[in-house]
């Protein structure tokens, strides 16, 4: 975000509407108008990427930054995997499983971030040009977030029940896996903690919304800051040079 950050060096100098000029001190001659323009379609490009990739097959699981794994509270089986038959293979197919509902409710996302982005104001333009270079994507989480889980735990709680690998869904997995895990710590006389589950949906909605936001951190980050991303003739005027 160099090119806005010093086109708000001079916050404290000059004053301007929307249909004014930025002043000339400022490359490229750009109008508050541009400005708004770009910033709305680095967001467009932002978001619209991120939501095609997660939707897609291994769009979370094959992604280390975003990929969810098991919930906290089971995170102890990893410490015992050799005690359970079969425990590798069943953590590796629960974590692809709860993956797969992440990804298959990404898609959810496209219309929510649209109808935010095209309902931003002047001033949410302003608050963004003058914040950090997360502001626009801080804009969203706070516009969205709240549709957004809306939107993402219904569809994340069905996937979860259905099939997703193989004919097993995710929560039948975790179900077997804790079961399993369970069956070893209630027989080690107390020195294994079984699991006490919390709601898997829960988990996996918050963990993909996570995901989301990252990414799209991430491709913001590449307009901004990469003119091979700069896919488009406003993109390069506001965030070029």
């Amino acid at each position: 975000m160099k090119k806005i950050t010093l086109i708000f060096s001079f916050v404290g100098l000059f004053s301007f509407t929307s249909c004014d000029q930025v002043p000339d001190l400022v490359p490229q001659g750009l109008s508050t108008d541009d400005i708004i323009k770009g910033l709305k379609e680095a967001l467009n490009v932002s978001t619209d990427t991120s939501v095609s990739t997660l939707h897609a097959l291994d769009g979370y699981y094959l992604d280390e930054t975003v990929k969810i794994l098991l919930p906290p509270e089971a995170s102890v089986i990893f410490d015992n995997l050799s005690k359970i038959p079969g425990g590798t293979q069943l953590v590796d197919e629960t974590i692809k499983a709860i993956n797969r509902s992440a990804e298959d409710a990404a898609i959810e996302a496209k219309p929510i971030f649209l109808n935010a982005i095209t309902n931003m104001t002047f001033s949410d333009a302003t608050a963004i040009l003058k914040g950090n270079d997360s502001s626009a994507t801080d804009y969203l989480r706070t516009n969205t977030y709240d549709d957004l889980k809306a939107a993402f735990a219904p569809k994340i709680t069905a996937s979860l029940s259905k099939p997703l690998i193989g004919s097993t869904s995710a929560e039948s997995l975790y179900q077997g896996l804790v079961d399993k895990y369970n069956v070893i710590a209630n027989a080690s006389f107390g020195l294994i903690k079984p699991i006490t589950q919390n709601t898997l949906g829960e988990y996996t909605t918050q963990k993909a919304l996570d995901g989301l936001f990252k990414k799209v951190t991430i491709e913001e980050g590449k307009i901004r800051n990469n003119i091979s991303h700069q896919v488009s003739d406003i993109l390069k005027k506001v965030f070029g040079g």
